[in-house]
């Protein structure tokens, strides 16, 4: 049959589908979306703040832009929306010379958020009618890039996020991308592990060159259709979490737009995939039904086997209409390539998420962790989720910052004091919601004396929603637009 005949009869059936869908998506309850009220309620429009004010002493060095990216709607949530799937907004801040220079927050320009703000959409070559970018925002060679998974081609920023533009790294990635990928510091290359939605039977191990152009994009076979959030590196394996979450058929023509499901049929293991090889080289170790979200790092041991530290949960999205169900816990999972096991050991019962570790060391054998502390409860407005802790992966010790009441952290980030630092020698940043004055602060935490007060917090008047993920990026003499880091 001519390709262009099956292009027509699977258009012509997605269309179907997509009717199929809508109807029932009438049918779903019209109660309000709770990741768009409270903490989560969007923001609504694009600031430039400059000259913030500073608490403490910003530290010498610490010169650079921090970029963090969450789901912002920028029009009324629909029936069937999920927290995973609005529009995506980047938000940056400026730090040079002791200084906070500047704040700036701006909507990712897909089709569908333009039209919702009634302006141009970003230039450039869009994948698909999906165009919604908004999970990460990482540095690719000396580039920096909005990233999601399963969809869109990324979205190139410049510094000043005053320009955009969807860049297929430079038209070199034929599909999908991921919203978390790895740089390995020892080579500058950038390695994801991708899926896609409309395709069941196959992931892509993807790896882009710091010229920001693929230089390898490898099919590894897979059955259902599983929802690949996040993957690993060691020196010698690029790591695929094939876990029970799915393609939900059924989902989809109920009509919610996130169509992964817990699937108790989809037998849960780890991929170890050699860095050169082809996908049939993949060694496949079987594991304990579960999920993961998020992975702090992946190491080969000395006796050949692949250290992996993680953040597991029992199951997710069982529920008919999706959403979390037990928070999940730190664990470290020792895959043995020589029996096809994977031996899971719990580092800490706390609910914990958004695990980070200093990125100089990603790929390689690492002692600290960083994560933040979830609501036991699952409650989807954070209450009580105070808490940011500190794990030596050696002595098994946990160290606790607490923010206090009403004060609510994100993702922090690892920033290293010098080129030359230790591995907790230097600084974690992010942003810290006050719900009860509705404002947000930058926290700078020395690392080392983790439970001490910040050196230093920079106010901003309005409230930042949780979102997703964020990065330090350091600064340079020139950026894409002619300018310092900090303009």
């Amino acid at each position: 049959m001519p390709n262009r005949v099956q292009t027509a009869l699977r258009a012509a059936a997605e269309a179907g589908i997509g009717l199929w869908a809508a109807c029932n998506r009438l049918r779903l309850s019209g109660t309000q979306n709770p990741f768009v009220v409270g903490v989560h309620a969007p923001m609504r429009e694009e600031l430039t703040l400059e000259n913030l004010p500073v608490t403490g002493a910003i530290p010498p060095g610490l010169d650079g832009l921090y970029l963090k990216m969450g789901a912002n709607p920028a029009g009324p949530a629909t029936r069937g929306h999920d927290w995973f799937l609005g529009d995506g907004m980047v938000h940056g801040l400026a730090i040079a010379g002791g200084r906070a220079l500047w704040y700036r927050n701006r909507w990712i320009g897909s089709r569908l958020a333009a039209r919702a703000l009634g302006r141009p959409a970003a230039p450039g070559p869009r994948r698909g009618g999906n165009d919604t970018v908004n999970t990460n925002v990482v540095a690719i060679g000396d580039r920096i890039f909005a990233v999601v998974e399963a969809g869109s081609y990324p979205v190139e920023l410049s510094r000043t996020l005053e320009e955009q533009r969807y860049n297929p790294f430079d038209g070199t990635l034929a599909g999908s991308f991921t919203g978390h990928p790895h740089r390995d510091p020892l080579t500058g290359e950038t390695h994801a592990i991708a899926y896609d939605g409309r395709v069941w039977d196959s992931v892509r191990h993807v790896v882009v060159a710091p010229t920001g152009r693929v230089v390898r994009d490898t099919a590894v076979a897979v059955e259902h259709g599983p929802c690949i959030h996040d993957c690993a590196i060691t020196a010698r394996f690029a790591i695929v979490l094939d876990l029970p979450v799915t393609f939900s058929f059924g989902a989809l023509l109920a009509g919610h737009r996130f169509p992964f499901r817990w699937n108790p049929a989809h037998r849960a293991r780890v991929g170890l995939l050699p860095r050169q090889g082809d996908g049939a080289d993949i060694l496949w170790c079987e594991v304990e039904p579960c999920f993961v979200f998020h992975v702090a790092n992946a190491y080969d041991d000395a006796d050949g086997r692949v250290i992996l530290d993680v953040v597991a949960y029992d199951t997710v999205f069982t529920a008919a209409g999706g959403g979390f169900d037990e928070p999940g816990r730190l664990e470290r999972w020792t895959v043995d390539p020589a029996t096809r096991g994977v031996a899971r050991r719990v580092l800490d019962p706390m609910p914990q998420e958004f695990p980070r570790i200093d990125e100089r060391r990603f790929g390689q054998r690492h002692r600290a962790a960083y994560t933040v502390s979830v609501p036991a409860d699952g409650n989807t407005q954070l209450a009580g989720a105070t808490q940011v802790y500190k794990h030596d992966l050696e002595t098994g010790e946990r160290r606790v910052h607490d923010f206090g009441p009403d004060r609510i952290p994100g993702e922090f980030v690892f920033v290293p004091a010098h080129p030359g630092a230790g591995e907790d020698e230097g600084w974690l940043v992010g942003f810290v919601i006050d719900t009860a004055s509705d404002t947000t602060d930058f926290a700078i935490l020395d690392a080392r004396s983790f439970e001490a007060p910040p050196v230093a917090t920079i106010r901003l008047g309005h409230r930042i929603p949780p979102g997703f993920h964020g990065n330090w990026f350091p600064s340079r003499a020139t950026d894409p637009d002619g300018a310092g880091a900090g303009s």
